[in-house]
């Protein structure tokens, strides 16, 4: 998953076509480059899909949160590219067109984000590379991808050993060709799976991240592989509940354990009921403030707060954190991203009574 790891608008007579949250920007003389309220100005957020949850559940929101706090006369402009690199492309030339001071843009597809970092750097306005990187962009704010696919590959092979097992199938889901941070998931899990003593009977790169194609898939290997599989390393939670649909749909009992990415809702609620093992938890919210303090900063001419650099480019990295069962209070209930009575449904209660959520 996912993943695991921003994005805008339309263009001249097409623009009214286009779906735009706007937030009126003042245009007061003082520049405060370093971040704070500067002189206003649009900012854009291109965001590459829907299908995974948290890009309009968390992203946005948080997002646009942050941005009002950093600069509470700066106008947003919003868009999602439903995972459509031409579309994304449009979306970011309209935004240019309407004026905007700085692109945040988690891409569709990385390599063909290259063109819109060129045509914006074409009109002076600098690029964000927001969860996914792009080259040439003149920030970076994202985790550290490789570390998320170890620790996904770790939990996994440690749930196994736990249980007694050293031996066995694995099945390999990964995320999209077209996402650069899914190679880095796929090569961070790989260090860690292929010298583990499982054996990963298929793999699969899944496109668009796509749930129906990861369930798709997995239900035409269980046939070749159901008897001795005994985990299945997922790249996010969409594709972990593909997959977990095919299994319960083949009649796998019980079911191996499932690694997961962006602890979606219905995610942590599969780990509650045991359904998946775990989820890397990408805590949205300090993303979304870095970013938007940025956009701040480079809109009014000045220097991004960093952390280092990532390929030449300044950037903000931020640390994965597993969740399963063990610790769902102390991460995604303890940072408020849900409360308990959000996983803690009708149907979840006495799960969640015996995982201790109350």
């Amino acid at each position: 998953m996912s993943v695991s790891p921003t994005r805008l608008v339309g263009l001249g007579i097409a623009v009214s076509a286009l779906a735009l949250s706007l937030v009126a920007c003042g245009s007061d003389d003082s520049d405060t480059p370093a971040g704070g309220d500067a002189k206003g100005g649009k900012v854009a957020l291109l965001l590459p899909e829907s299908k995974t949850t948290r890009y309009e559940a968390l992203d946005r929101p948080l997002f646009t949160e942050a941005l009002k706090t950093a600069c509470a006369s700066c106008e947003l402009i919003y868009s999602n590219a439903d995972q459509d690199a031409a579309k994304q492309q449009t979306q970011a030339e309209a935004a240019l067109t309407q004026g905007a001071k700085v692109l945040v843009l988690d891409p569709v597809d990385g390599k063909a984000a290259a063109a819109v970092v060129a045509a914006a750097k074409a009109q002076n306005v600098p690029v964000i590379a927001y969860d996914r990187f792009i080259e040439g962009a003149n920030y970076y704010v994202s985790f550290e991808n490789e570390a998320v696919g170890k620790l996904q590959a770790q939990t996994l092979v440690d749930t196994l050993k736990a249980a007694g097992k050293t031996s066995g199938n694995l099945a390999v889901i990964n995320g999209s060709p077209t996402d650069p941070n899914a190679a880095d998931f796929k090569k961070g899990a790989h260090s860690v799976l292929d010298s583990s003593g499982f054996k990963i009977a298929a793999e699969f790169d899944t496109p668009d991240w796509s749930p129906d194609k990861a369930q798709a898939w997995m239900e035409g290997q269980l046939s070749a592989i159901k008897s001795g599989l005994v985990g299945v390393y997922a790249a996010n939670d969409g594709t972990a509940g593909g997959a977990i649909a095919a299994l319960k749909g083949g009649g796998v009992k019980p079911l191996p354990p499932v690694t997961g990415q962006d602890s979606e809702l219905a995610a942590i609620q599969r780990i509650v009921a045991g359904d998946q093992t775990m989820t890397i938890y990408k805590a949205v919210k300090p993303q979304a403030e870095a970013a938007a303090k940025a956009a701040v900063a480079l809109a009014n001419g000045g220097k991004a707060e960093s952390t280092g650099d990532f390929k030449s480019v300044p950037s903000t990295i931020l640390d994965p954190i597993a969740v399963t069962k063990a610790n769902i209070n102390d991460t995604v209930v303890k940072d408020g991203i849900y409360k308990v009575t959000d996983i803690c449904t009708a149907s979840f209660a006495a799960a969640c009574a015996a995982a201790g959520l109350k």
